[in-house]
């Protein structure tokens, strides 16, 4: 048990920025936590996991690493980092060791959220084929992704997304952070993004303590005290 305050790491999911925890991070800054909310590339599960492993390297004390949705891959992967002393899933993938998150997704009926994707080219350095972005149709992003949340911010959020790259539903999880760290996970019953089975089955199997909220996809705008109680839970029950 280590007795140094924790940084709280925040990793957004897809189709999504660091805003999307606008609302938990003040919550969290109250408490007097540390609170970090990096930008993930959205490139590839292996580089994206590289990049936030390169950040949770630089923080000297304790990390407590949160991920939503496709940030659940990411962290699957990055927390296995040696400071990392807990994992929270939101609404999240919390993929096995040598699965991909289209393997896991393919395992369940797809949700809404696989016939409102638009699939984009965009260059790629050094390379004469493109490759693809995944975003959502702005017209069906409120409903999919963000149904109980302010309209006029849902509006704001699906023409401000964050795209996927296809490459990161194929590549396979090398690691699986929640053998080694306690993790807990939060299932957004009301999910037309993520079927919420998959996020239900991802927990199960990795034995974590899970709470169900009444929400959408958007779980940290839509109830976001019920997202900094299950982060202060975690600390609490890590002592870190």
């Amino acid at each position: 048990m280590t007795t140094s305050a924790p940084t709280v790491v925040l990793v957004h999911g897809a189709f999504a920025d660091a805003s999307s925890f606008a609302r938990v991070i003040p919550e969290l800054l109250a408490d007097g936590l540390e609170v970090l909310a990096p930008a993930v590339p959205n490139r590839s599960l292996l580089g994206d996991a590289a990049y936030i492993a390169s950040i949770i390297r630089r923080i000297p004390g304790p990390v407590i690493l949160v991920g939503h949705s496709y940030g659940g891959a990411v962290i699957t992967v990055a927390g296995v980092e040696e400071n990392v002393q807990a994992l929270v899933y939101l609404a999240g993938y919390a993929l096995e060791e040598g699965e991909s998150l289209g393997e896991l997704q393919g395992r369940f009926p797809d949700s809404e959220l696989a016939s409102a994707l638009v699939f984009t080219p965009f260059p790629v350095e050094g390379s004469a084929e493109p490759g693809t972005d995944v975003t959502v149709e702005t017209d069906k992003f409120p409903a999919v992704f963000a149904a109980d949340v302010d309209p006029d911010l849902a509006r704001t959020l699906a023409v401000s997304q964050r795209p996927l790259a296809t490459a990161a539903f194929t590549e396979a999880a090398p690691v699986a952070a929640w053998k080694t760290k306690p993790s807990w996970g939060l299932v957004s019953s009301a999910d037309r993004t993520i079927n919420p089975d998959v996020e239900r089955f991802g927990y199960q199997r990795a034995g974590m303590t899970t709470v169900e909220v009444d929400s959408s996809h958007l779980v940290m705008l839509a109830h976001p005290k019920r997202v900094a109680d299950l982060i202060r839970e975690t600390v609490r029950s890590t002592g870190a």
